[in-house]
């Protein structure tokens, strides 16, 4: 069992190789660092809501408002870490983890891949890598990493592992 390791400030990258009785299993996961910018904003507005107790209209709003952001903040779905599972002899596992507990996944077939693709993504604001599969009997590409975008470095290895475990050329 190995661990490779390759970090960011947004995100870390790690890849561990399991070898087992009858195949290897290739795991990669990707790792968002959590943004402190919500718990310093709630910070900020309890003080300011303490500062301004003269009016118990404000004091009711504030709480109130506050309660509102609380309970959008914990409906969002904010991703802890996105896994990629590669069992070459069986199929690939896609994996999202989630803050609040919840866990989704979706199992690939090999036969069904036929190609993963590396596409970069330009939009007027900003130019990103995003890592998909093309799968038999889809019309539309299917992304690997739903939530996150991840730079390049981190998915070049999983696109040539991903590329060897289903028998594609690089």
């Amino acid at each position: 069992m190995s661990k490779i390791a390759c970090s960011d400030s947004r995100y870390t990258y790690y890849r561990e190789i399991r070898n087992g009785s009858l195949q290897t299993i290739d795991v990669h996961e990707i790792i968002v660092a959590r943004s402190n910018g919500r718990i310093i904003f709630l910070c900020a507005s309890i003080l300011l809501l303490l500062l301004h107790q003269e009016s118990q209209v404000i004091y009711i709003v504030g709480a109130l408002l506050l309660s509102i952001l609380v309970i959008i903040s914990s409906q969002l779905r904010v991703v802890q870490k996105e896994r990629v599972v590669i069992m070459p002899a069986f199929g690939v596992q896609l994996e999202t983890y989630y803050w609040s507990g919840r866990v989704s996944r979706r199992l690939l077939s090999v036969g069904k891949i036929l190609r993963p693709v590396l596409n970069e993504i330009v939009t007027p604001v900003r130019c990103y890598w995003s890592l998909a599969l093309v799968l038999d009997g889809h019309e539309e590409l299917m992304p690997v990493f739903q939530e996150s975008q991840p730079p390049v470095k981190m998915l070049a290895p999983i696109w040539k592992a991903l590329c060897a475990a289903t028998g594609g050329e690089e």
